[in-house]
C-alpha cells in the first residue's frame, strides 16, 4: 500500500509540473497599444505646442489619459484639432504635481464630464504629489496641484495616492514614487524645498515622480512625463515592479528631463540604455531636441526607431513610432 501511495505521489508530482511552469512563462498581457502625445513643445502641424505633457493612451480596447499639459486650454483645443475624443475616459495619471502636467485637468473634467459624469472622474497620483512645497523662502505654498484638486473634489471626482506599484489595467503599471538608484542621475534643482513630515523644509528631488508602465510580448514600454526620478532609474523600475528583470525596454517615450545634461551624463546614459536593449526613443517635453539626436547617433537607433515627439505623433506597438512631417 505503501509503495502504491508513493507511486502515485510522484505521478501527481509530474501532472501538476507543467501546469505550474506554464503560469510563470504567461505570455505579457499587453497586445495592442497607441500613445499619442497631446501635448508638448513642438506641434506636427495640427494643434499648438507648450511647454508641457499630456498623452492619450489606447491599450487593449481601453483608454487612459496621462498628464494634462499645462495651459488649462491646450489639451482641450488640441484633441478637437487631432479629433480625439476624450469623453467616457475614466482615469487620469498624473506623472507628479508640476504645473505643465497638471494645469488642464479641471478645464477637461469640467467640459467632458457634461457630456458624461465619469469622464476623467478619477485621478491617480504618487504618494508625496500634494506635499506643500515653494522657493527657498518659502513665502507661500507653490504646489498648483493642491488648489486644482480642492476644485476638481467639488466635481466629484476622487483623487487617489498611491505608495507603490499598481496595477491599473491588466499589463498596465503605474510606478508609484520610483526609488532612486542611481541619485546623481538627476540633480535637484537649487531654490526649491518641500516641507517633509516633521515640518522641515528639505531640498524638493520631485519624490512623487511617477510613470506608466506596459508589459508587452515585445518587452516593456514606458510612458514618462519628465523623468525627475531618472530615466534610468525608472526604465530599471520597470522591470522591477513587472518581475521581468530581463525584459527589453522596447519602448521609452515622454520627457526624460536630459535637455541640460552634460555630456558626461548622456554618455553614461547611452551606455545604460544599450544595457537595457532599448528599441525604440520617442523623446518630448524636456527631452532636448539635440539630446533625441545624440542618444540616437550614439546608440544605433534607425531614423524610424528613435524621433522627437510632437503634438499628434505617436508610438504603437505594431507599427512603431509615427513622428509626423516635421519631426520625420
Amino acid at each position: 500500500m505503501k509503495s502504491l501511495l508513493r507511486l502515485l505521489a510522484v505521478c501527481l508530482a509530474f501532472t501538476v509540473s507543467p501546469v505550474a511552469k506554464a503560469d510563470t512563462a504567461a505570455e505579457p498581457p499587453v497586445k495592442t497599444l497607441r500613445i499619442t502625445v497631446l501635448s508638448t513643445m513642438l506641434t506636427g502641424g495640427d494643434g499648438i505646442g507648450e511647454w508641457g505633457f499630456a498623452a492619450l493612451v489606447e491599450v487593449n480596447g481601453r483608454k487612459l489619459l496621462f498628464d494634462t499639459g499645462n495651459h488649462p486650454e491646450t489639451v482641450l483645443n488640441n484633441a478637437k484639432e487631432l479629433a480625439v475624443d476624450l469623453t467616457g475616459i475614466t482615469d487620469v495619471v498624473l506623472s507628479h504635481n508640476h504645473q505643465d502636467h497638471v494645469g488642464g485637468l479641471l478645464t477637461l473634467r469640467q467640459a467632458f464630464s457634461k457630456k458624461d459624469k465619469s469622464t476623467l472622474s478619477r485621478v491617480h497620483i504618487a504618494e508625496g504629489a500634494l506635499i506643500s512645497r515653494g522657493p527657498g523662502d518659502y513665502a507661500g505654498d507653490d504646489n498648483p496641484l493642491i488648489a486644482i484638486r480642492t476644485a476638481y473634489l467639488k466635481t466629484r471626482g476622487t483623487f487617489t495616492e498611491h505608495s507603490g506599484p499598481v496595477e491599473l489595467l491588466p499589463g498596465v503599471w503605474f510606478t508609484g514614487p520610483i526609488p532612486r538608484v542611481h541619485t546623481d542621475e538627476q540633480p535637484i534643482p537649487p531654490g526649491w524645498v518641500l516641507r517633509a513630515p516633521d515640518g522641515k523644509l528639505v531640498p524638493d528631488s520631485t519624490p512623487d515622480d511617477a510613470a506608466l508602465v506596459f508589459d508587452t510580448p515585445k518587452g516593456l514600454v514606458v510612458l514618462t512625463g519628465c523623468g525627475h526620478a531618472g530615466l534610468i532609474n525608472t526604465l530599471e523600475y520597470a522591470r522591477v515592479i513587472t518581475r521581468r528583470p530581463d525584459a527589453p525596454i522596447y519602448a521609452a517615450t515622454g520627457g526624460f528631463h536630459l535637455f541640460r545634461a552634460a555630456d558626461g551624463t548622456l554618455d553614461w546614459t547611452t551606455e545604460k540604455l544599450r544595457a537595457l536593449n532599448l528599441k525604440h526613443l520617442h523623446g518630448g517635453h524636456c527631452t532636448g531636441l539635440e539630446t533625441v539626436y545624440r542618444l540616437r547617433r550614439d546608440l544605433g537607433l534607425p531614423r524610424a526607431a528613435a524621433s522627437v515627439a510632437a503634438v499628434g505623433s505617436s508610438f504603437d506597438l505594431e507599427k512603431g513610432i509615427d513622428p509626423l512631417d516635421l519631426a520625420r
